[in-house]
């Protein structure tokens, strides 16, 4: 019995009694159109997934890529998880395209028997790491969403303006041989003085009350 695998990039081939044989294609022109497409996608999800990653490692707390800004942190960890939605997207859609292809051709009467494909373990691994991917995407804008919330709160009363509560306080003093009454009245935001100069040079420590 001879079994056929149909890759990106090679077709294998095996016999039983024969050991597998793999060779690459001839040409690019002669695959059908989601496997041209499917090797595009490929390469750029792959490529977008370790941008993803670095990215990612710099939006942590404890790295100090960005220093201790962490509006930079955030923004860089909320385009982390962007990155891996458009990875998940690269790669749920040749995955998709190519089973769908092949079931389409298996149901369909005019394809010779031959020429009739089944789903291979690939595109189960490509469905599952488009999950992975859509988690770990999923995950990353929601640590985003959860510090962004939290980001005005690291100083809550630094710009708090506390009321000033304007108060008198009288100063009334006891009576001299020079003035028999002389009083202060001094407020916190201003200081008013009344009573004459033979009084201030008088003067003994008041007995503070309010006015």
């Amino acid at each position: 019995m001879e079994e056929l695998w149909e890759g990106l990039w090679m077709n294998c081939y095996s016999q039983a009694d024969i050991k597998m044989q793999c060779k690459a294609y001839d040409s690019l022109l002669i695959l059908p159109a989601e496997l041209q497409a499917a090797r595009g996608f490929m390469c750029v999800s792959i490529v977008l997934v370790l941008i993803s990653l670095v990215i990612a490692a710099c939006g942590t707390e404890k790295n100090s890529c960005c220093r201790d800004n962490m509006r930079s942190k955030n923004i860089t960890l909320a385009s982390a998880g962007c990155l891996f939605l458009v990875s998940c997207l690269t790669t749920l859609i040749p995955v998709s395209w190519v089973g769908h292809t092949v079931i389409q051709d298996f149901y369909n009467p005019l394809v010779v028997d031959s020429q009739k494909r089944e789903l291979g373990e690939s595109l189960f691994i490509g469905w599952a790491t488009s999950g992975v991917l859509l988690i770990t995407g999923i995950i990353l804008l929601f640590c985003y969403s959860k510090r962004r919330s939290k980001e005005g709160d690291v100083y809550p009363g630094a710009y708090a303006i506390a009321p000033i509560k304007e108060e008198s306080v009288y100063l009334e003093r006891t009576p001299s041989s020079f003035h028999k009454h002389s009083g202060i009245c001094i407020k916190l935001d201003k200081f008013h003085i009344s009573g004459t100069a033979a009084a201030a040079q008088d003067w003994t420590p008041p007995h503070l009350t309010h006015c």
